[in-house]
């Protein structure tokens, strides 16, 4: 039977539907199977949208999210004094969703003027579904005791704070900015930053402060990243034209920056992310603004008031900002109106706006009490199916305890110094920033980033001569001299290798800029192979919408033997089982079982009798169809006495043509994240990024080298202590 948590809004503007993604995301955390349910569904914008939370997780979630009762319906039958009615509706379709699910999440109604019955409504359906009921109360900026009493206060509508039902509260948008009448006021953040507790609250003491029976199961500070909103819904909202679209659709406003002073005293305000706005008749404001975004400064965007143009003069002085992709916008009102406007801007997350749902989900997530989460279900044992945000959320927590250095050759690329920034932040690992010093800090300024604690800057110029004799020992019976090890170690590639060579790293992290044999090369010939290991191979992690697969080998090996095809059945399974997810191995073919002959077909089977060979404890058959692997219907006509097929999550493809292909072809075909290829055999951890990495794709993959080097030294613990 599942379990049912009630999230019930105190007051408005809570947050609800973030704290909702970032519940549902903790629980996905611990893999827990959890389903969603809106009872009746609260439209924004005077009924002309529908309900936000069951709208983004319809778009992302499997299976659909059904929808919940309208309002309108709702209203119809509580004046009709139907109200039993209602709530038998409400059960009828609880029913559907809760069915094998371990725990339910439901969430109540927010409390407004068009709404004042909601309150009563939420009370009702509580206690009829029988649910554990969790508050979710805006903290901004009271004092604990003031938070207290409007906790117990609003328990005492449920029973006080002895009724057992009412599991606990979470407190959200601690230190937020807010006005007089209690909305959330991100242009006067500059006026809190340092009243209060900035940091990271501690729910132990916020709970000894309350000195209140109820308990805290969340406590989530305000951040200006939470309602970083994108340029392109605020210049809807305003109505505003369009004069330079630019990166309107991706670039994001984190403050409002009104230019009423003259340019000296408010260049420092022209910062990444910031709103300018300034009347259209302020050529040296617009002039000076462009200026920052050709200089590097990722301003949000430019918005001009009273209705006016952009210069023919002032455009062209300015093109290359308009080519770097600076938005410039257009209103008719003066300052004072498109202030009250901007004043009237919705802050919740847009449906269709996925990297800010991700964010506001992990972010709310990480401060939900783990303990809670974790006792969920308790009791309950069954296999679990890893899913991305538990796997991505399992990375960062083995990570964090594997406490490692990892060395990033390409140092001075935006990219892998934001994910470098983003690592020391979440404790991932210590980064080492290789190149040239002043390249790598002007770069990180440009693009807003703060390189602190956690990040280490390495001159390379510094520090090249030190391994020159050790590469030229290293290599010798190659023909390695001085000069060849110097030429060698300007790349930044052999240069990393050498220090993890050393043991001043224990990983490697590069392919941002380089391509995979400018990056695997220096590692293959000076790293080489783990003991005991024939082949290093790869495989790739796809992120599918429920489940998390692993696939090998599809960037190394371009058609391995039958003895090099079980070695990498047998890797890619211990890759698995290290990461969480249980290994099932299938071995891919044209052919299931023995329904095909051929070379290909029986380099396959010899492949999967070798692997079982060696590893009787790993569950591994084939040949199998990819469609027999994966499909359980299909796997009960093609191989209905396979214990792997239809349920496998390690895939091995019989040839580097094969891998390569199928992952590309079901990563760009399902739009589905694909973290790899993290190289398995290297005797220190080596990894590959491709060219068009992500910030979070490099950050997942230092997460994985942290993890690698770690399993490393337990490895080498247990077969030479004396070394260890």
């Amino acid at each position: 039977m599942s379990r049912i948590i009630m999230l019930i809004p105190v007051g408005t503007d809570v947050g609800l539907t973030s704290v909702s993604l970032g519940v549902l995301r903790a629980m996905e955390h611990k893999r827990i199977n959890v389903s969603f349910f809106k009872p009746i569904a609260q439209p924004r914008q005077d009924n002309q949208q529908q309900d936000l939370t069951t709208a983004i997780l319809q778009a992302s979630s499997t299976p659909q999210i059904p929808e919940p009762l309208s309002i309108n319906e709702a209203e119809a039958l509580i004046c009709q004094g139907q109200e039993d009615t209602l709530l038998e509706q409400v059960v009828a379709r609880s029913k559907a969703v809760t069915a094998g699910a371990e725990v339910t999440l439901i969430e109540g109604l927010v409390p407004t003027r068009q709404h004042p019955f909601a309150d009563q409504l939420n009370a009702r359906i509580a206690d009829t579904l029988d649910a554990e009921i969790i508050f979710v109360i805006a903290a901004c900026n009271d004092s604990p005791t003031h938070l207290k009493e409007r906790i117990e206060v609003a328990c005492a509508g449920y029973g006080g704070v002895t009724n057992p039902q009412i599991s606990g509260v979470v407190i959200n948008k601690v230190n937020a900015p807010v006005d007089a009448q209690g909305r959330t006021r991100p242009d006067l953040s500059d006026l809190f930053e340092h009243q209060g507790e900035t940091s990271q609250p501690r729910m132990e003491r916020l709970q000894a402060l309350n000195a209140s029976p109820i308990r805290v199961l969340g406590c989530v500070p305000w951040h200006e990243e939470m309602i970083a909103t994108r340029v392109a819904d605020v210049a809807t909202h305003l109505k505003a034209s369009i004069i330079n679209e630019g990166d309107l659709q991706t670039r994001r406003i984190r403050k409002i920056v009104f230019c009423a002073r003259s340019v000296p005293n408010m260049v420092e305000h022209f910062r990444p992310g910031a709103l300018l706005v300034t009347t259209a008749d302020r050529p040296d404001m617009i002039v000076s603004a462009c200026l920052a975004a050709m200089n590097g400064i990722e301003i949000g965007a430019l918005l001009l008031t009273g209705n006016g143009d952009l210069p023919l003069s002032v455009a062209g002085l300015c093109q290359q900002a308009l080519d770097s992709g600076l938005p410039i916008l257009s209103v008719p009102g003066n300052t004072w109106q498109t202030s009250l406007n901007l004043q009237n801007f919705g802050l919740e997350t847009p449906a269709d706006d996925a990297p800010r749902i991700e964010l506001v989900s992990e972010y709310i997530a990480t401060h939900i009490d783990k303990a809670w989460a974790e006792s969920l279900t308790q009791g309950i044992s069954r296999k679990r199916r890893m899913s991305p945000p538990a796997f991505r959320y399992e990375l960062t927590e083995l990570a964090r305890k594997a406490a490692k250095k990892i060395i990033l050759p390409e140092g001075d690329e935006p990219r892998t110094i934001k994910a470098a920034a983003i690592c020391a932040e979440r404790r991932i690992a210590e980064c080492v920033l290789l190149g040239d010093q002043e390249k790598i800090l002007r770069v990180a300024e440009q693009q807003g980033v703060t390189l602190g604690a956690g990040v280490t800057i390495l001159d390379a110029d510094t520090v090249r001569e030190d391994y020159v004799a050790r590469l030229v020992a290293l290599r010798k019976d190659k023909g390695m001299t001085d000069i060849i090890a110097r030429e060698k170690l300007q790349d930044s590639v052999w240069l990393g290798t050498m220090m993890l060579e050393n043991d001043e790293v224990d990983g490697l992290v590069s392919g941002a800029v380089h391509t995979t044999a400018n990056t695997i090369v220096p590692p293959f010939q000076v790293i080489k192979t783990a003991p005991d290991v024939s082949i290093v191979s790869s495989v790739f992690f796809m992120l599918l919408p429920d489940q998390v697969l692993v696939y090998g080998d599809c960037a190394i090996n371009p058609d391995p033997t039958a003895e090099q095809l079980a070695e990498i059945a047998i890797q890619s399974a211990d890759s698995a089982q290290a990461f969480g997810i249980e290994p099932r191995v299938a071995m891919i073919s044209y052919s299931t079982g023995t329904s095909g002959q051929g070379a290909d077909v029986e380099k396959v089977r010899e492949a999967t009798r070798l692997a079982k060979e060696k590893r009787p404890d790993l569950i591994i058959d084939g040949p199998l169809q990819y469609d027999a692997a994966i499909m359980e219907n299909v796997a009960a006509s093609k191989a209905p006495d396979s214990p792997v097929a239809g349920k496998a999550t390690v895939f091995i493809f019989p040839d580097l043509n094969t891998g390569n292909t199928t992952y590309k072809a079901v990563q760009r075909s399902a739009d589905l994240v694909s973290i790899g290829p993290m190289l398995q055999g290297m005797r220190k951890p080596v990894n590959d990024l491709s060219r068009g990495a992500l910030v979070d794709d490099i950050v997942y993959t230092i997460a994985l080298t942290a993890i690698q080097a770690k399993q490393a030294d337990d490895t080498t613990r247990l077969t030479h202590p004396a070394a260890a």
